[in-house]
């Protein structure tokens, strides 16, 4: 049995994203077989126990996330020229009034957010920014099993065996999608479960089999639904949620 990087470790565990494990480790806050471990690039055996000091622990129960409703117009992560990202939308004015969160706004919570699942600038709708590496990971890890639920209003004539090929069968950058669940919504409107996120990956899909997507809504990530969180505004995910 070979040893692995402990940040590594922690990471598959789900105790931690690596950078916030490589953190842990230079403050001493990080056991293997309760000894504590600060060198950073330090190696366990698999089968080791790894534990976090209650100071990890805090900080990372007072991390948050949020949840957006985007506006189209707006980028899910950092400036461009001439566009506003999403994380300017965040202040104490734009809360869902009906937030069910005991969570005080704080502008630390700003601090170090990071989008989890983007949405183009011309998409709207549940966008989650997180200053919790588990998170993160959860959402958009090489092995995340998270659903994404999506309302596409489309124009044009979906070729004939269109809606076959959507939900299984059609290849971008050179590489098989994996299957999908795609049904028609209403005459006009498709509904989109997806488990990846390639860039515009619904629009161009769309255009493979004759459709233009003039539309684009994400109403659900895994178990967490936009809901009547109105646009524009955001809320913080509750204790008793979880994606």
């Amino acid at each position: 049995m070979e040893k692995v990087r402990i940040s590594k470790l922690m990471s598959e565990r789900g105790l931690c994203s690596r950078r916030e494990a490589d953190s842990y480790i230079e403050r001493g806050w990080v056991r293997v077989d309760g000894v504590v471990v600060s060198e950073l690039g330090a190696r366990a055996y698999p089968d080791q126990v790894i534990t976090l000091e209650r100071a990890a622990q805090a900080r990372q129960t007072s991390r948050v996330t949020i949840l957006i409703n985007k506006p189209v117009g707006y980028v899910s992560g950092q400036a461009e020229k001439g566009y506003t990202p999403a994380v300017a939308l965040i202040d104490s004015r734009s809360r869902f009034a009906s937030d069910r969160s005991p969570q005080r706004f704080e502008r630390a919570h700003l601090e170090g957010l990071a989008v989890a699942g983007r949405l183009d600038i011309d998409s709207q709708g549940l966008l989650v920014l997180t200053q919790d590496g588990r998170v993160a990971k959860q959402l958009i890890g090489e092995d995340s099993s998270i659903d994404k639920e999506y309302l596409v209003r489309v124009q044009g004539e979906l070729s004939d065996n269109g809606l076959a090929l959507l939900n299984h069968g059609l290849s971008l950058d050179g590489k098989a999608l994996k299957p999908a669940q795609v049904r028609w919504q209403n005459h006009d409107q498709l509904r989109f479960v997806l488990r990846e996120g390639k860039k515009r990956q619904i629009r161009r899909m769309c255009e493979l089999v004759g459709l233009k997507v003039v539309g684009l809504k994400r109403v659900r990530i895994g178990r967490v639904a936009l809901g009547d969180l109105p646009l524009g505004q955001w809320r913080y995910l509750r204790d008793d949620e979880a994606f």
